[in-house]
Order: C-alpha cells, then sequence, then structure tokens
C-alpha cells in the first residue's frame, strides 16, 4: 500500500483537530468546564487520548479554542444569511448581535470562557481567535472605519463587555438593553440585524451617531 499524501495527512489532522473543538463545546456546554475531563473530550471525539495533548497544551487552551471556532462560526454564518448585505451598518449590526445572540444561547458556556480569559492563561492566540479577529476587523472595515487598528479592539472590547454583563450571575443585564446600548453608539437602527422584538429600550427607533461613525466613516 502506498503512503498517503502529505495533503490527505493535513486533511486527516484538521478534521480530528475540528472533532475535539466540537466535542469540547459540547460537553462542556452539557456539564460544565470542571466536570469535563480530556479523557472525556477525546471519548466524544472518537479520538486517541494523546492527540488532545498533541494539539493542545492544555484544557484551557482547548476550551478557548473550541468557544472562538464557535464564535467565528456563528458570526460567518450571521455575515452570509441570506439576503447578504452590501450596507456596512447592517454588516455591523449582524456582527454584534451574532456575538450577543450566543451570550444570550449559550450563557454556561460563554460565562466559562469569559472566566478562563481573566485567569492567568489570558486571552489565547489561536488559529480560530484569528478568524475570529479577521472577521470582526472585516466588518469594522465594512462599516467605514478608517482607523481598523484603533477601532477594531475597541469593538472587540466593548463586546467582551456586554457579553461579560449578559451572564454575570446574580446580576445579568438584558439583552436588549445592551443591544440598544451598541447600536447607540455607532449609529444603528434597531430595524438593523435581528432584532429581539419590540420596542428598543427608551422607545428611541433611530441612533444618535456612533463614536466609529463620527470619527472615521465617510460615505460616497
Amino acid at each position: 500500500m502506498s503512503p498517503r499524501r502529505p495533503s490527505v495527512n493535513e486533511e486527516l489532522r484538521r478534521r480530528s483537530r475540528e472533532r475535539l473543538l466540537q466535542a469540547t463545546v459540547e460537553l462542556v456546554g452539557e456539564r460544565g468546564f470542571e466536570a469535563t475531563t480530556l479523557a472525556d473530550i477525546a471519548d466524544r471525539a472518537g479520538s486517541a487520548r494523546g492527540l488532545v495533548s498533541y494539539y493542545f497544551p492544555g484544557k484551557r487552551q482547548l476550551f478557548q479554542s473550541a468557544v472562538h471556532r464557535l464564535m467565528h462560526r456563528t458570526l460567518e454564518a450571521a455575515l452570509q444569511r441570506e439576503p447578504l448585505s452590501d450596507d456596512g451598518l447592517e454588516v455591523l449590526a449582524r456582527a454584534i448581535d451574532a456575538v450577543l445572540g450566543l451570550a444570550a444561547d449559550r450563557p454556561l458556556l460563554m460565562r466559562t470562557h469569559m472566566s478562563g480569559v481573566l485567569q492567568a492563561e489570558g486571552f489565547v492566540q489561536c488559529p480560530e481567535q484569528q478568524r475570529l479577529a479577521a472577521l470582526l476587523r472585516g466588518a469594522v472595515e465594512r462599516y467605514g472605519s478608517h482607523q481598523v487598528d484603533v477601532d477594531y479592539p475597541l469593538l472587540r472590547a466593548q463586546l467582551m463587555g456586554a457579553v461579560f454583563a449578559m451572564v454575570l450571575p446574580g446580576a445579568a443585564m438584558p439583552l436588549g438593553d445592551l443591544r440598544s446600548e451598541l447600536f447607540q453608539r455607532y449609529g444603528l437602527d434597531w430595524e438593523l440585524g435581528v432584532p429581539p422584538g419590540g420596542e428598543p429600550p427608551g422607545g428611541t427607533r433611530h441612533a444618535a451617531s456612533g463614536l466609529i461613525r463620527d470619527q472615521s466613516r465617510s460615505r460616497s
């Protein structure tokens, strides 16, 4: 039997890594982080236990990569949803709604993720995080920013703060209030993206001009 081509081996490794990431999201969502072991993840993924250590230095890094994968896949699906839009305001609205929607739909998962980011390991730089960053940067560019290196980190920080506020045990803020605040900041009408329904908090449907829009966008 002839040996497999390098491209075939690379695809098999990619699929194996993807299965581990998907299994991690599933198990932590079901059981929580502490109750999920690396052996559990390998078993759910149908992989050998040693493969987990081959791809990831530890469970925390594996989990952050798994959540970043979920986030970039969710964001990508939102941006590619029909009808496709070239309007930068709609693109940014979809990006904000995708991230806030994950916090609303998967609070345990996102709370665990935020907790890990705030711990000593900090923010894990990985291929999944880089894909997420590229999508968010792209949304900021399409919105019209002329200072993407400034405006993208600001948007990221605001989204992280909103997610934290939504998943904070005992003091969680409503999705609508946080969405309204972000939409006002960026000059987005409530009807853009995927509105959660009803009037925005305060009853105003048209937001004030946002920070990035004031400082750096221009339309011809």
